[in-house]
C-alpha cells in the first residue's frame, strides 16, 4: 500500500469522479483508476462504487477507511516536514566514527573545538576498524567516519583531508638512532615490534618487502602504546604512522622517531560517508570544520596538517 494509492483514493472520494481526481492530481484518469484498484486488491475490500451517471460512491468499507487514509497522508506530510527540518538545521546529535589508532590523535581536538564552533550540535563518536566503520556508515549508526582512504568499499565515498607517511621508531641506544634518516634496508638484521592492528601488519610488511626486507618480528601486539614501550625497552624497532609529541613511552623511557629515507607512498586520511545520501547540515558543518582544521602547513600526524607533497585523492594500499 503506497502513499500515492492513498492520495488517489482520498482525492477521488473528495472529487466524486475519477476525472475530477485526475485533474486535481495532474495525472491520467487511468492512473487514478488503476491505483485505487490496486489499493482495493491489497486491502481485500471494495472502497468505491463506480457509476457513470452518479460518479463515485463510498462503500461501507470506504467510509471507514477514508478518515484513516487522510490521517496517514497527514502523518506522512508531518514526517516529511520533520525530516526536512532535521536535514536543514545544524541542531541535534552528530555521531562520527573514527579508526581506532587515529582516534587519540584526532578526536580530542575535534570534541573540544567543534562544539565551540557549532554549539547547537552534540558531537559523539564510535571507534572501530576500517571494515567496522564502513559497516556502521551503511547501517546509519554514524553519518561520517575519520579513516584512511584505503580499501574503501562500494557504497562509501571518501574525501581526503591530509596525507601522512610512516616513520621508524627506535630505542634510544639503537645503532641506527643516531642517524637523521633511516634506510629500510638497514633494518633487515634487527628485531621488529609489529603493530598487529588489521591491516597494519600487512601494510608494514609490504613497505619493508618493497625495500627487499623480510622483517624479523620479535613481538606482535594490537596496542600502539605497548609497541612504543617495547621499543623503549630495547626489544626492537617498529614502523608507525602516528607521532606522539613526547619521545617517551608510558614508563618514561626515551624513543627515537626517524624519517624513512626510502620513497614511501603517503597515506590519505579523510572523511567517509555513505554514497547516495544527502548529508545533514550538521554533518556538512563538521566536514567543513575538519577541512579547515586539517588544511594547515606540513606537520605531525594527527596535528591537523597535510603532509607536504601528499597527492590529492591518492589511495595507498593499506592504512597503518
Amino acid at each position: 500500500m503506497s502513499l500515492r494509492q492513498l492520495d488517489y483514493f482520498v482525492t477521488a472520494a473528495e472529487a466524486g469522479t475519477m476525472t475530477g481526481a485526475a485533474q486535481r492530481l495532474y495525472v491520467s484518469q487511468s492512473a487514478v483508476s488503476a491505483g485505487i484498484g490496486e489499493l482495493e486488491h491489497q486491502l481485500g475490500v471494495q472502497l468505491l462504487i463506480r457509476a457513470k451517471a452518479k460518479g463515485l460512491t463510498l462503500t461501507t468499507a470506504g467510509r471507514l477507511f477514508l478518515p484513516e487514509a487522510r490521517a496517514l497522508l497527514a502523518r506522512s506530510e508531518e514526517l516529511r516536514a520533520g525530516m526536512r527540518e532535521v536535514g536543514q538545521t545544524t541542531a541535534g546529535r552528530l555521531v562520527v566514527g573514527c579508526f581506532t589508532t587515529l582516534a587519540p590523535f584526532l578526536l580530542p581536538r575535534l570534541l573540544e573545538e567543534f562544539p565551540a564552533a557549532c554549539p547547537d550540535v552534540t558531537l559523539d563518536f564510535l571507534e572501530g576498524s576500517l571494515n567496522e566503520l564502513q559497516h556502521l556508515l551503511r547501517e546509519g549508526r554514524c553519518e561520517l567516519a575519520l579513516l584512511y582512504g584505503v580499501d574503501i568499499e562500494p557504497g562509501i565515498v571518501f574525501d581526503r583531508l591530509y596525507s601522512t607517511v610512516p616513520h621508524v621508531l627506535l630505542p634510544r641506544e639503537h645503532p641506527l638512532a643516531g642517524r637523521e634518516v633511516v634506510r629500510l634496508a638497514d633494518l633487515a638484521d634487527h628485531d621488529m615490534i609489529m603493530l598487529d592492528v588489521p591491516p597494519s601488519r600487512r601494510y608494514f610488511s609490504e613497505v619493508l618487502a618493497d625495500a627487499g626486507v623480510s622483517p624479523v618480528v620479535r613481538h606482535r601486539t594490537e596496542s600502539f602504546e605497548l609497541v612504543r614501550s617495547l621499543v623503549a625497552r630495547g626489544a626492537g624497532y617498529s614502523l608507525l604512522i602516528q607521532r606522539p609529541v613526547p619521545d617517551v613511552s608510558y614508563e618514561g623511557r626515551a624513543v627515537r622517531m626517524r624519517p624513512i629515507a626510502d620513497d614511501v607512498a603517503p597515506l590519505p586520511v579523510g572523511l567517509a560517508r555513505p554514497s547516495g545520501t544527502l548529508p545533514t547540515r550538521r554533518a556538512a558543518a563538521f566536514a567543513s570544520f575538519c577541512r579547515a582544521v586539517f588544511a594547515g602547513p606540513p606537520g605531525a600526524e594527527g596535528g591537523g596538517a597535510a603532509e607536504a607533497g601528499g597527492p590529492q585523492g591518492h589511495v595507498a594500499k593499506l592504512p597503518a
